[in-house]
């Protein structure tokens, strides 16, 4: 005849069985958000990589096409000519914000 187990043993590995039971459908829960949350993560990651390499294939891109517009013989010309329009307003304004940084350093206490 089989032996009879302690009933305070019993009802020991009975809580144990109910607890685990009883939390099984929580934990399985948060294993899915956390896996469905880590997917988003990953997936904006992928979709931000993607948007910063289009950028930069848009700016190479770009960059060639005005270098080919800049070397054909008519460009070529006009644009030497604006160039050099363009870099003696430039040299002109520097050196009037130079003038007036001169100015006003020279006209204010130290503070």
């Amino acid at each position: 005849m089989a032996d009879k187990v302690n009933e305070q043993i019993s009802d020991s590995v009975n809580q144990v069985t109910v607890t685990t039971i009883g939390i099984a459908p929580a934990q399985a829960m948060a294993t899915l958000y956390q896996t469905s949350s880590a997917a988003a993560a990953m997936a904006l990651q992928n979709a931000v990589h993607a948007q910063n390499n289009q950028y930069a294939i848009s700016n190479a891109v770009m960059v060639e096409a005005v270098n080919l517009v800049l070397s054909s013989p008519t460009a070529a010309t006009a644009a030497s000519a604006q160039q050099f329009e363009t870099a003696l307003n430039s040299v002109t304004k520097f050196s009037e914000l130079l003038d007036r940084v001169g100015a006003n350093k020279g006209g204010k206490s130290g503070g």
